[in-house]
């Protein structure tokens, strides 16, 4: 391995920028082994530094010289100090009297003074970025592929019409996709195949499995996620509004052969959700409820955390990636959308793979991590609307690697990939693309009723508008996640006081290393964030609407990998300097702490504030069916019950869900109580607590009614029920 010469020393000197200051080292830092050559004595901690990518001789033979000049004994105190004042910072912003943002922003200023410092001063650096294993792709295709494959998706995309999906035209479908993938799919470059790889597993005679402390740490970290995502499923939140009981009508109207592409009821709605849910009260008998639509959203939520890990081990490390899904998986802004039983979490469940595999095409000049990153892509498109900004982030990902040093030399076949991409991704949209094409309006009409005039003029100058929206959304992590009750605590910062503080720091330190290294990826990484929270920000007709958690969900993945990089490297600095025996176990123990502490904050969040904040929020529709349920199963039937409409109370559809008639509409207007006497079986009316004049004409037409008050368990939401016993027939 080469010294560094006396120019790489002065380069290292006056430019800064672009590594670390190389130290001599003295003669007792040095020790020589038996070949001549030295090495660094057991004893001294190594500090490692990258210099540049374009440099790489100098790189490592400077990295050298910093791991033989170390020798450190301490904490990182700057580093911990900083991180401290960004705690302290967040604590200020959180709600309650005390809360202040003059307070908050001096504190964060001057902890991003520290990080700066800090990281200047090579005391808290992220873990280095992976190399990249560059080579020539052979830009082949197997043709006859493409000629199945295009008449096929033609003939498919014909077949799509009337909005359903049946047996043939799925058929074409799937057989165009499969031939366009086989005609551009290449063999494997390494010798054995993972299927090889496996098959040699499973042919040995004896396993061993031999399980360490790291497996410990791994059990325990996915025991806290699966406590966080499923916990109290069936009560948090309680209850169900408007929304569920369209999609629970959409579920109804699959399971008895509607199989539609697009489902135009409530404005519109992609197909994914309404099947997936479908599947699960078919599978597990939970009827048409909401623990049937919550089943199937937190799965998706826990779908996302392995391509979580994965993208955190793609971006520096195994440790990086199980942050990310710790920290992901008991926060509480991913927790609520997850639970609340709509399609948020169907966003980030196509962002974290789709980056993934686009990530590592890119790195290993791999075209099939670009195939698979087009079908996440192009089946993504079926989940949730916000995801049609996905397709620009691929974009603007390719272009930010394009123009950077790293695509030196593979900048025509990134465009290739790119290519592929784009047909595999086209291909697996095509059946919304047939309906789009044969109802823009109706296809279009959520994004552009916020976007553009449709709704309402725009209350303002559109540029604005838009730039508080971008800003109002680029600081709810700190500030305020907006006024929307269903997902998210009103008025308060996205994330808890240790997730935004290591945010803050990683937003910094990636600053930092671009700064310094000009790596696309730390770019890409910072502005994915804004860009996949575009659906929320571009809200120019109701402003009042964002940010929105749910619409800005596509920027957990990013959000969460800034955090986990953040805690990895202040760990790292944390273990390097306490040296190899002490450093590790402390460097642990501060990860336990702050996740422990994250944890419990989230915990009151979504399993006491949330709680509470919906039951307060939303109407008992599921109280009501029961008292419906039981009087069906008693004295009355399900057409003698009724719940007397009530400007501003109850969706009546959701009382028949709840009781177990999702078709019927409990709602009765009061001119129509006059057509219920020539009922004879018992009747049921509920009745809002405020409308007195539907109690007095109820008791003028049933004298021998019964008035009686339901108590709720939540305080605010009794109600009346008018019960007429049934009457003899003449």
């Amino acid at each position: 391995m080469e010294e560094p010469s006396v120019l790489d020393y002065l380069k290292a000197k006056l430019m800064p920028w672009r590594g670390s200051t190389l130290q001599i080292p003295t003669s007792e830092e040095l020790q020589v082994d038996n070949t001549g050559d030295p090495t660094v004595p057991e004893a001294i901690p190594i500090k490692q530094e990258v210099v540049s990518e374009d440099a790489r001789q100098t790189e490592t033979s400077s990295q050298t010289i910093s791991q033989r000049s170390v020798r450190v004994s301490s904490l990182p105190w700057l580093s911990l100090l900083s991180f401290g004042l960004a705690v302290l910072a967040q604590v200020t912003l959180e709600p309650g009297p005390g809360r202040d943002w003059k307070i908050g922003t001096i504190l964060y200023a001057l902890s991003a003074v520290g990080i700066v410092i800090a990281s200047w001063r090579g005391e808290w650096v992220p873990a280095k970025l992976p190399e990249y294993d560059i080579h020539k792709d052979p830009m082949k295709i197997r043709l006859p592929g493409i000629v199945v494959a295009l008449p096929l998706a033609a003939l498919a995309f014909l077949s799509f019409g009337n909005n359903q999906f049946n047996t043939l035209n799925v058929l074409l479908w799937l057989l165009s996709l499969f031939a366009l993938i086989w005609a551009f799919w290449l063999p494997a470059r390494e010798q054995d195949t993972w299927m090889e790889r496996v098959r040699d597993k499973i042919s040995k005679s004896e396993w061993r499995i031999t399980v360490d402390r790291s497996w410990l740490v791994i059990f325990a970290g996915i025991a806290l996620i699966l406590f966080f995502r499923l916990y109290r499923l069936s009560e948090v939140p309680p209850e169900m509004f408007s929304d569920h009981a369209e999609k629970l009508l959409d579920v109804w109207d699959v399971l008895h052969g509607e199989t539609r592409i697009f489902f135009p009821r409530n404005t519109g709605r992609e197909a994914m959700q309404m099947y997936m849910t479908a599947a699960t009260i078919q599978l597990f008998g939970t009827g048409y409820s909401h623990l049937s639509l919550k089943i199937g959203t937190v799965l998706a939520g826990l779908f996302t955390l392995p391509f979580l890990y994965l993208l955190g081990k793609e971006l520096g490390s195994r440790r990086i990636g199980f942050l990310a899904i710790v920290y992901a998986g008991v926060a509480y802004w991913p927790n609520v959308i997850s639970r609340v039983g709509l399609r948020f979490p169907l966003y980030p469940l196509f962002v974290a793979p789709t980056l993934y595999y686009l990530l590592r095409g890119i790195r290993t000049s791999n075209r099939n991590d670009f195939i698979v990153s087009g079908l996440f892509l192009g089946i993504g498109l079926h989940g949730y609307t916000p995801i049609r900004i996905l397709p620009i982030v691929v974009l603007v990902a390719i272009g930010i690697f394009l123009v950077h040093r790293q695509s030196h030399g593979v900048r025509r076949q990134t465009l290739w990939f790119l290519l592929i991409l784009s047909l595999i991704s086209l291909v697996v949209f095509l059946p919304l693309l047939r309906y789009a094409v044969e109802n823009p309006a109706i296809f279009t009409f959520r994004s552009f009723s916020r976007l553009g005039s449709i709704s309402r003029p725009l209350p303002g100058s559109a540029g604005q508008i838009f730039l508080q929206n971008l800003w109002d959304a680029m600081t709810s992590f700190a500030w305020d996640n907006g006024n929307i009750w269903v997902v998210s605590l009103t008025h308060r910062p996205a994330l808890d006081i240790v997730s935004a503080a290591l945010f803050f720091s990683g937003v910094l330190l990636l600053m930092i290393r671009y700064l310094r290294r000009r790596h696309w990826l730390d770019l890409f990484l910072l502005l994915s964030v804004p860009l996949l929270m575009m659906p929320s920000i571009l809200s120019l007709t109701f402003p009042e609407e964002n940010p929105a958690l749910n619409r800005l969900s596509g920027a957990i993945v990013p959000i969460f990998m800034i955090v986990a990089v953040s805690l990895d490297s202040l760990m790292s600095s944390i273990s390097s300097r306490l040296g190899k025996e002490l450093g590790p176990k402390v460097a642990f123990g501060f990860g336990v702490v702050c996740v422990l502490v994250a944890s419990m904050q989230n915990y009151r969040l979504v399993f006491n504030e949330y709680q509470r904040v919906f039951e307060q929020s939303s109407w008992n529709t599921s109280e009501m069916g029961q008292v419906v349920r039981q009087f069906t199963s008693t004295v009355g039937s399900p057409d003698t019950a009724w719940v007397v409409a009530y400007p501003h109370w109850v969706d009546t559809r959701l009382v028949g869900i709840n009781a177990g008639f999702p078709l019927k509409d409990y709602a009765i207007w009061p001119e129509a109580f006059k057509e219920t006497e020539t009922i004879t079986q018992a009747k049921l009316f509920l009745i809002n607590l405020e409308d007195t004049e539907s109690i007095e004409n109820l008791r003028q037409l049933y004298p021998q009614g019964v008035l009686e008050k339901y108590a709720s368990k939540v305080a605010g939401r009794d109600f009346y029920m008018f019960f007429i016993p049934p009457t003899a027939r003449t």
